[in-house]
C-alpha cells in the first residue's frame, strides 16, 4: 500500500527505471533530495521489478509499466530517458523494436517535455563513435559506424535519438541534455546481459572458463555506477550544459584480457581462458576524452577499478547464492 504522499518541489520521471542504470538512479535521486518525486517508467522487456523492489512502497516513488514507443501524458519538470536494451544479447534479440524504442521513444519523451517544459536528458552511448579511428574519442569525433550492420539498430538508433535531442532544442527551444555514456558495470547488471564485466565475474564465480572473443587486446574503458551516475545528474542540473554532447566514463583505458586477469585475482577462480571469434563491428577501443565533463561539470571518476569490481562480484556472489537456494527449495 502506497503512503500519503507529501507535496513535492518537483516530479521527475525516469524512463528505464527497472534496468541496471535506472534503478540505481531512482534510488540516488530519492536518496539526494526529501521533495522530489520519482516515477520510474519501464516496460519490463530487459529490467526487473526486483531491481525496484526497496523503492515499491516509498511515499514519493511511484511505478508504471508503460513502452515509451506509446504516447506518455504525465505532469513532470525533469525527465531522464534511459528507456532503451544496452547490451548486444537484448538489443539484437529484437533489433527493429530496438530502433523503435530509441526513436519513437525519444519523440514520446520529446513532445512529453516540449508540453510540460520539462528538462530532459537523454542517456546516449559511446556506441555512436563506433569502431574509432581515433583514441581517446572526444564529443566532436563524428565517428566511424556500421549503418547496416548487427550492432546498427542499437548505434544508429542512439544516434538518430541525439539528431532528434538537438533538433528539438533548436527548433521548440527544449530544454535538453545528451551524455554519452562509456562502459558502465556494478550491482543491479543483467546477469545475461552479455556484457564483459557479468560475463566474465559470473563465469569466474563459477569456475566456468573465461570467454574472451578476439584475441583479447582490445581495449575498454570501465566506469563504476556511482561516479556515472554522479555525472548524469550534474549533467541534468546545469543549465549551460545542453548545448553539446558530453561524454561520463573512465579514461583509465585496460585490454580485455587484463580485465580477465584481475577478475581472475579477485575472485580467485580456477577459471582458464578460451578464446573465442570476435563478433561482427565489435570496436577494437573504447576510451573516453572526459575534458569537457571536467570543464562542464567539475567531474571526474574517484572508484578505482578493483574497488568497483569487488562491490560488482560480491552482488554476483551473493545472486548466484540466492538462486541456488530457490533452486534447491523447489527440488
Amino acid at each position: 500500500m502506497k503512503h500519503f504522499r507529501f507535496p513535492s518541489e518537483k516530479t521527475v520521471l525516469i524512463t528505464g527505471a527497472a534496468g541496471f542504470l535506472g534503478s540505481h538512479l531512482c534510488k540516488k535521486l530519492l536518496a539526494k533530495h526529501d521533495n522530489i518525486e520519482v516515477i520510474g517508467v519501464d516496460n519490463l522487456f530487459s529490467g526487473s521489478r526486483f531491481n525496484l523492489l526497496e523503492l515499491m512502497d516509498h511515499p514519493r516513488f511511484e511505478f508504471i509499466r508503460h513502452d515509451v514507443t506509446e504516447p506518455l501524458f504525465l505532469e513532470v519538470d525533469e525527465v531522464y530517458n534511459l528507456a532503451c536494451p544496452a547490451s548486444p544479447v537484448h538489443y539484437q534479440h529484437d533489433p527493429v523494436k530496438t530502433v523503435r524504442t530509441s526513436v519513437h521513444g525519444a519523440i514520446n519523451m520529446l513532445d512529453l517535455a516540449k508540453r510540460t517544459g520539462a528538462k530532459i536528458l537523454q542517456a546516449s552511448t559511446s556506441e555512436v563513435y563506433g569502431d574509432p579511428k581515433t583514441s581517446p574519442q572526444n564529443e566532436a569525433y563524428w565517428g566511424n559506424v556500421n549503418p547496416i550492420g548487427i550492432r546498427s539498430c542499437y548505434d544508429e538508433g542512439k544516434r538518430c535519438a541525439e539528431t532528434l535531442f538537438f533538433d528539438y532544442r533548436r527548433q521548440y527551444a527544449v530544454d535538453t541534455r545528451v551524455i554519452r555514456i562509456f562502459n558502465t558495470y556494478g550491482p543491479n547488471m543483467h546477469p545475461d546481459d552479455g556484457r564483459v564485466v557479468s560475463n566474465f565475474i559470473l563465469q569466474a564465480l563459477k569456475n566456468e572458463p573465461i570467454t574472451v572473443y578476439g584475441d583479447g587486446t582490445q581495449t575498454r574503458s570501465f566506469c563504476y555506477v556511482d561516479d556515472l551516475l554522479e555525472g548524469m545528474v550534474r549533467l541534468m542540473d546545469n543549465p549551460d550544459a545542453g548545448t553539446t554532447p558530453v561524454n561520463i566514463g573512465n579514461p583509465h583505458e585496460i585490454t580485455v584480457r587484463e580485465l580477465a586477469d584481475i577478475i581472475l585475482e579477485l575472485t580467485g577462480s580456477r577459471s582458464k581462458v578460451d578464446y573465442m571469434n570476435l563478433p561482427s563491428d565489435d570496436p577494437l577501443q573504447r576510451c573516453p576524452d572526459i575534458t569537457k565533463a571536467k570543464e562542464l561539470l567539475a567531474w571526474q571518476p574517484k572508484v578505482d577499478l578493483k574497488t568497483g569490481l569487488g562491490k560488482t562480484i560480491d552482488y554476483f556472489d551473493k545472486l548466484i547464492v540466492a538462486q541456488t537456494g530457490v533452486l534447491e527449495a523447489a527440488e
